[in-house]
């Protein structure tokens, strides 16, 4: 059966597994970065040489990465960290986020909100995109941190982030971004782009759980409080013994992801507009989020049909119903009803995500898994039945599929 949900996790590469291995023999690099002897030495290039190259990825100073336990640690030191630094020291208490972002973005600013700072969440356009023009009219002198992620992780949205950063560049707020799910998909320039902290994860480009980094601007320098104490690792900002075999695979991920890059983002858009293709002549069909969005997502809803029976019926089938990051969340997913998408069809969302090794045989495979499926269910729907009659999506569901969405109806 096809795997197409590389949005929640990826296999790794076998090349990164090889670098990986090398590691965690007895003769391999295995030393502890902080020691002074041979061993510790050959470590700590082992993390220099790393840096160096998840920072190609992104076009940013090898200097500034920090190495954390994956994207929601990045997240969440790089939120609480600016924040707090700049609210010790009265600088301001207003943080600037979005409706949209993933919940290790969101609950961080509740725990700032808890802490007294003031959050303004804003609202998605149609489309789910958050504009530049926004985030100027949300600034106040105050604001001490701008919050958003480049690809949203349900729909695949792109935000404006070159755009963004302009807004900013002359505002001493601090620019945040989760990068997470744009990396080796789209080109990065957190240089060029004005970010101040940028947030990886490994596992998202082909390479192992457990790893990921938050770069830190150095010039200007970007302060942060840190999270955990202890040892006085990475300038104190994130203490603790690195792990060199997970570090070489993340940076090995990313050389790999940066040299293919050129090629996979149109491969991928490909894929995507294959898939697109396929399951809107099925009818009732409504695109959540960009047409153009990010290569690798796709988030369908499947009208007249239920979402608990459809994920039952797909259940070998590689794909998620919204986002696979939270096992806890039982309800709609938070970032479609902020599209203003209907519980129902929210609940028979589907996301698509092909990935390194997905082929065109694959897209047609679950495209014809997924029409047989809802053509199955379809047979004992009344909404169906109605819609064959003549009755649209604003009728049955209260939504306009025109309105920021695209649909074969």
């Amino acid at each position: 059966m096809p795997y197409l949900d590389h949005a929640a996790t990826t296999p790794v590469d076998p090349r990164v597994h090889r670098r990986m291995a090398l590691c965690m023999e007895r003769e391999g690099t295995f030393g502890n970065p902080s020691s002074t002897h041979s061993w510790g030495r050959a470590a700590a290039a082992l993390v220099d040489e790393a840096a160096g190259q998840v920072a190609g990825l992104v076009n940013a100073d090898s200097a500034g990465m920090v190495w954390t336990s994956g994207a929601t640690e990045a997240d969440n030191l790089a939120i609480l960290g600016a924040a707090r630094f700049a609210a010790n020291r009265q600088r301001g208490r207003h943080v600037i986020s979005a409706r949209t972002e993933h919940a290790a973005v969101l609950e961080p600013l509740q725990q700032l909100e808890r802490e007294g700072m003031e959050v303004t969440l804003l609202p998605p356009e149609t489309d789910g995109s958050v504009t530049a023009d926004a985030v100027a009219a949300a600034l106040r002198d105050d604001t001490v941190l701008v919050s958003l992620m480049h690809v949203n992780n349900e729909t695949g949205t792109v935000h404006d982030i070159a755009g963004i950063g302009e807004v900013l560049r002359d505002h001493p707020a601090r620019f945040h971004v989760d990068a997470a799910q744009s990396a080796g998909r789209l080109l990065i320039d957190a240089e060029g782009w004005g970010v101040d902290l940028l947030s990886l994860s490994a596992h998202k480009v082909y390479g192992p759980k457990g790893v990921g980094a938050l770069w830190v601007r150095r010039r200007p320098r970007v302060r942060l409080e840190p999270l955990l104490f202890g040892g006085g690792q990475q300038g104190g900002v994130r203490p603790g013994t690195l792990a060199p075999h997970l570090i070489a695979g993340m940076g090995e991920a990313c050389a790999i992801a940066a040299e293919q890059l050129p090629a996979e983002g149109p491969r991928l858009a490909a894929l995507r507009q294959r898939l697109l293709d396929r399951l809107l002549a099925l009818d009732a069909v409504v695109l959540n989020g960009q047409r153009d969005g990010c290569p690798h997502v796709l988030n369908l809803s499947f009208g007249c049909v239920n979402g608990d029976a459809l994920q039952a019926e797909l259940e070998g089938l590689g794909v998620s119903a919204g986002s696979a990051c939270s096992s806890s969340e039982q309800g709609p997913s938070h970032v479609l009803r902020a599209l203003g998408v209907p519980d129902a069809l929210a609940h028979s969302s589907l996301r698509f995500s092909p990935g390194r090794w997905t082929t065109e045989a694959d897209v047609d495979r679950a495209a014809s898994l997924v029409a047989m499926a809802v053509e199955r269910l379809r047979a004992f729907s009344p909404a169906w039945r109605e819609f064959v009659q003549g009755a649209n999506l604003v009728e049955l569901y209260g939504v306009n599929p025109g309105r920021g969405h695209a649909s074969k109806e």
